[in-house]
Parts: structure tokens; C-alpha cells; sequence
């Protein structure tokens, strides 16, 4: 690597400060907290969520933030581990000692984690973001044992979609019959364009298949070595064109045509990796069952499901409960789902127990699905002693008293707000 285009390249990039329309995001406050430990913070997560955003939200916190670095700049394609140490004594060179590095998408360069590693080991705080959570299980795993925390970044929550239309969240007084239907008609709206910032801007599909390309190509099929890209997109068509269904993965594998269920598991587990998509376990306290059972799947974004599948109809019962799962997820959440006699969508633990069983329904107007609704979860709440049951719908609020238990039933928009 040429020392004098590394130069460039620094002050080129030192002008990459806050945009003017930044939207504080809801992860910043976990964030804060563990900077101020040791450990390396990595911030990972799907690509063009406002991760590399995110990075300089957090260097405008801090004092002296220059130490910083963009390694998705094509005119570091030759950048290896081995110029490390120049890049740090230009650093010195440029704005002499400081102690915290800022490092977006570090994950380009092969062998990474060791330079990190001696930052960490010399008291310095470093911060990095990264498109790709295998970063963390592999790279992280054997070179950074101990020595980090990660956080992930999701596209924008409806709260955050309301700040980027410059809308205060906390506006909204749901006593009032304007204010409500203006909660409302923003939340058909957030449900419309998911919560990717460029395509809320400018609703332009083609962003969207640009993205899914990127990913699939650059996240998912070179990183990994996957030679058939036929078979990995008619996987990813299937899922954005089922989310909130059951699959098994013998079942995909008669479907795609393969010879080995293992095939299918390892696919899903590089397109989890990149964040593209999300399999969710039924619960059972044999980890063999739980691992061998069917799985529930999940998009990262409405919008982009929308345009990378198909669905001859809305389907908004399905995406409503993609919608709170990854609402879920943002919020640092375990789920599982539970069947038995009856389903319930999702079962969050927190530590060892189970705090809450959620349903999510379009209505629960229909007698027939408001008993079926009613059932799974009960029977769920009952089988693992859960006291917090919740029904989330589309536009519907009630206490329901039933077999000795007040389940709260509550618009999904209102959930997210409160």
C-alpha cells in the first residue's frame, strides 16, 4: 500500500462526519455503555442499515475521534494486514496520539482481528462496524476471545422511521381521535417501505434489488465459496415469499432439487450471517428436538421481502409477524415459537425464563380465529408458567379476562411506540 495515498485517502475520508438529517438510533444509548469498558465494540448488520451512519453518531461523542478509517473505499483494494502499522503511524503522523479507532467494514481485509487484537491488548478502544455477523464467530472467535461485545444494527424501527421524517414519537396522544389516525396512517405508511433509509426517501424499487444483489453476491455467495447461485436465490424467493410459515429443511431439499438437508442448513446459515433473513426454533427443553425440529422463517425487511417475493395476496397477517419479530430482535430478544395442540407466534426468554407469549393477528373479530388465537396462547403461557400474555393486531385494544388470566390485546403500531 502506497503511504501517500493512504494519507489521501484519510483526509479524504476525515470530512465523514454527522449527515445533516441523522437520526439518533434507539441502539446508540447500549452502545455508549460499553464504551466505556475495554472490550472492542462491533456494530454488524445487515448492509445499507446506517451502520457506517451509526459509526460517526458515536465519533461525534467523543473528544478526539480522528483516528478513523473506511475499508469499503476501492482505492484500498491493496491494503493487507501487513500495512496496519503504517496506517497507525499515519495516524500519529496526521493528529498525533489518541486513544480510540473507528474502523467501518473492516471485514475486507483479511487477517484484521490480529491488528485489533494488539490495539486491545495495548489499552486502546476501537470501535468497528461490519456487513457480515461470521466476522464474529469466526475471526472474532479465535482471535478475539473475550476481548469484545457485539451489537446489531437493524433497518430503521417505526419509532426511528418517525424521527427520519422529522416527527417527534412522542407526539402521538392516543386518547385523541386525530392523533390516532395519524399514528395510523404513518404506520400503513412505515409498512409500506420497511426501514431502509434510502428507499424511505425514494421509494425506488430498484434500490431495493440492487441491495438483495449486493448482499446475495458479495455477503453471501463469494464469502462463503457457494458455487450454485441458482438453487441459493430460489431459497431466498421462497422464504420472502413465506415469511412467518414453517419449513423443514428435508422439505427444501426435495424442493431445490438437492441432495442433502445439510446443504439447505448450511445456505440458511450464511444468508443468517449476512442478515438477510432469520430461522426461529420451536421451543423444547431437549436441545436434539429443538435443533432437529421445524423452523419458522423471517425477512429482515417488508419492503424488501415485498420485491424479492411473491404473495398472490397482502398476506398481512404473515407480515405483521414478520414485522414484530425483527422489532423483537432489535430489541435484543430471544425467541422462540410453540406448538402443541394450539401455536404461539413467538415465546421471549430472558435469561433462563420465559417473560412473555405474543400472538400477532390481522383481527380478532372472527369468533373462530379469536378462539384460535386465544388457545395456542394460553396453552403456550400455561405449558412454561408465562403470566405476560399480549395478542397484537392490526387496529384492535381490549383486556381479555379468560381461564384466570388478563391477556392485553394492542395494535402493533402502538407496541412499537410505547
Amino acid at each position: 500500500m502506497d503511504k501517500n495515498l493512504l494519507i489521501s485517502i484519510i483526509r479524504d475520508q476525515a470530512d465523514l462526519r454527522m449527515p445533516s438529517n441523522l437520526v439518533k438510533r434507539e441502539l446508540f444509548k447500549k452502545t455508549k455503555i460499553f464504551g466505556k469498558d475495554k472490550n472492542v465494540v462491533i456494530v454488524s448488520g445487515i448492509r445499507r442499515c446506517g451502520k457506517s451512519t451509526f459509526l460517526q453518531e458515536i465519533r461525534k461523542s467523543k473528544n478526539k475521534a480522528d483516528f478513523f478509517l473506511n475499508f469499503d473505499d476501492e482505492r484500498l483494494i491493496n491494503f493487507s494486514v501487513e500495512d496496519f502499522q503504517m496506517l497507525y503511524e499515519v495516524f500519529l503522523e496526521l493528529f498525533g496520539e489518541q486513544n480510540t479507532f473507528f474502523f467501518d467494514e473492516i471485514q475486507n481485509i483479511k487477517g484484521w482481528e490480529r491488528f485489533v487484537r494488539r490495539l486491545h491488548d495495548y489499552g486502546f478502544k476501537v470501535f468497528i462496524t461490519g456487513s457480515n455477523a461470521s466476522m464474529l464467530s469466526k475471526e472474532l472467535g479465535t482471535r478475539l476471545t473475550g476481548r469484545y461485545v457485539q451489537v446489531s444494527l437493524f433497518p430503521f424501527s417505526f419509532r426511528e422511521f418517525l424521527e427520519f421524517k422529522k416527527i417527534n414519537p412522542k407526539s402521538f396522544v392516543f386518547s385523541e381521535t386525530k392523533s390516532r389516525a395519524r399514528a395510523k396512517r404513518l404506520f400503513s405508511e412505515f409498512f409500506e417501505t420497511g426501514g431502509f433509509p434510502e428507499f424511505i426517501k425514494f421509494r425506488n424499487e430498484e434500490y431495493l434489488k440492487s441491495l438483495y444483489e449486493g448482499i446475495i453476491y458479495r455477503d453471501v455467495l463469494v464469502r462463503n465459496k457457494v458455487a450454485n447461485e441458482k438453487v441459493l436465490k430460489e431459497l431466498v424467493f421462497f422464504v420472502a415469499s413465506n415469511v412467518g410459515k414453517e419449513i423443514s429443511f428435508n422439505s427444501l431439499k426435495k424442493l431445490l432439487g438437492l441432495g442433502s438437508s445439510t446443504t439447505v442448513k448450511d445456505y440458511f446459515e450464511f444468508l443468517e450471517q449476512s442478515y438477510l433473513l432469520f430461522l426461529v426454533p420451536k421451543f423444547d427443553f431437549s436441545l436434539k428436538k429443538q435443533i432437529f425440529s421445524n423452523k419458522k422463517i423471517y425477512f429482515c425487511d417488508l419492503a424488501l421481502a415485498r420485491v424479492v417475493g411473491f404473495r398472490p395476496s397482502s398476506d398481512n397477517g404473515r407480515l405483521l409477524e414478520n414485522l414484530v419479530f425483527i422489532e423483537l430482535k432489535r430489541r435484543g430478544k430471544t425467541v422462540f415459537y410453540f406448538k402443541g395442540d394450539g401455536e404461539c407466534d413467538f415465546l421471549v426468554r430472558e435469561n433462563s425464563n420465559f417473560s412473555q407469549a405474543i400472538q400477532v393477528t390481522v383481527s380478532l373479530k372472527d369468533p373462530k380465529t379469536r378462539q384460535r388465537e386465544l388457545k395456542g396462547l394460553l396453552e403456550g403461557m400455561k405449558k412454561y408458567k408465562i403470566h405476560d400474555g399480549l395478542i397484537l393486531t392490526e387496529d384492535e385494544e381490549e383486556s381479555i379476562n379468560f381461564q384466570n388470566k388478563v391477556i392485553k390485546v394492542l395494535p402493533v403500531w402502538k407496541w412499537l411506540l410505547v
